[in-house]
């Protein structure tokens, strides 16, 4: 039986096979998840159609396939092979293969480079479903070491004798390059960007708010929060709320241009950028003006969730009418950025920061945050954008506003 390239959503011809779970020999159950394909929007899981053995991969990881080819032949209802029992009685039993028992799962790539490596499965901690082991977890693990052992540079306090003989190149420079082929992910990543920067115009418009009221309102209600709604509220449902209430206020901030027309969209589907091991996606929360705080909190943490498990489907990435990208927990101060088409506008937030502002005419240490709306100059203007700025400001700043809408 062929196992081929399932069908991965509108506008996708081609995969690359990015792990395979099984190796071949290996017996089979139908409905098993036998290899893992990425495309440049989401990671497809694809399963054995039946029971047996996988007899032959056709195509290996790093490969790319199109829709429909064949990557793999199955044998339906054999057994295991020969050389899978052989192979387990000279393992051996007693203590020896309880603790390979223990070992973790380790995917065929990985299992290939520990021991290219003289490494155990225990020395490497995995980042997979279940503590499954990957090719990167090695790769990481591997780097770790290599900047671990790197040499230290003489402290420049500490003058080096004259040499006698001409110097060879610098031990601790820059070691021998290594080409890695783009994922189709960060393929599509790098596509879209450059696309809205030769499309849309492009401007940032900047302001900065008091965080105060809302980390006040978080640590007064933050265990009543939780008992109620089992998770912590955090900082994005705020800005979510204060987001939605602006574009409902500046209607051309969640509008596209398609065509010679400009959309308005009387909905409000709000994109999150997510970042993964991978690269940066951006699940969509639907209807977030009907959402409670604890609606948005837990969407978010479900999407952030299926995000770096790669589970998100082609439907959790598409419909978004606006963005809101938090560069503060990587520690940004200011960014400036990219919008994401078709969208007009994205929402920047960065780092918490306690400041020095004057506060009724006394300097006051207050935790204040910068925030940055990229928007597309040609259907938007400077003063909406402002506007737009200024009335998440006002919400964020006097949380009463929201729950009253003025």
């Amino acid at each position: 039986m062929e196992l081929k390239v399932p069908p991965a959503g509108e506008s996708i011809s081609t995969v690359v096979i990015s792990e395979w779970l099984v190796e071949e020999g290996d017996s089979v159950q139908e409905d098993q998840t036998l290899v893992i394909l990425e495309t440049d929007k989401i990671n497809v899981e694809v399963p054995s159609p039946v029971s047996g053995v996988l007899s032959e991969i056709l195509k290996g990881p790093g490969q790319e396939a199109d829709i429909g080819e064949v990557i793999a032949q199955l044998e339906a209802g054999a057994g295991a092979p020969a050389k899978k029992v052989e192979a387990e009685v000279k393992a051996g039993t007693g203590s020896q293969a309880e603790s390979e028992s223990e070992d973790p799962i380790v995917s065929p790539a990985a299992r290939r480079m520990l021991e290219e490596n003289h490494l155990s499965p225990g020395q490497v901690e995995g980042s997979g479903k279940g503590g499954r082991i990957l090719k990167e977890d090695v790769m990481e693990h591997l780097q770790g070491q290599k900047t671990a052992s790197a040499p230290a540079r003489p402290k420049a306090s500490q003058p080096k004798a004259a040499p006698s003989e001409p110097v060879g190149p610098d031990p601790t420079g820059p070691g021998e390059e290594e080409v890695v082929p783009m994922s189709p992910l960060r393929r599509k990543i790098a596509e879209r960007l450059v696309s809205a920067q030769q499309t849309a115009a492009i401007l940032t418009t900047f302001n900065e708010v008091d965080m105060s009221a809302i980390m006040e309102l978080r640590a007064r209600y933050k265990q009543p929060f939780i008992d109620k709604h089992g998770i912590k509220l955090g900082l994005m449902p705020f800005f979510v709320k204060a987001s939605v209430e602006a574009l409902k206020e500046f209607p051309a901030v969640n509008a596209e241009i398609r065509g010679t027309d400009i959309v308005y969209k009387n909905h409000y589907d709000i994109g999150v950028a997510v970042g993964t091991p991978k690269g940066l996606v951006v699940p969509v929360l639907r209807g977030a003006d009907h959402l409670s705080l604890a609606g948005i909190e837990l969407g978010i943490k479900e999407l952030a969730e299926k995000a770096r498990t790669m589970k998100l489907t082609l439907d959790d990435l598409q419909g978004g009418t606006f963005t809101i990208s938090n560069g503060g927990v990587y520690g940004s101060m200011m960014s400036t950025p990219i919008l994401n088409p078709p969208q007009s506008g994205i929402l920047g937030l960065h780092n918490i920061v306690d400041r020095p502002v004057a506060v009724n005419g006394k300097v006051e240490i207050r935790p204040m945050m910068y925030l940055a709306l990229s928007y597309d100059h040609r259907i938007i203007d400077g003063k909406g954008a402002v506007s737009f700025l200024v009335t998440v400001k006002n919400a964020i700043e006097d949380p009463a506003r929201m729950l009253l809408e003025v």
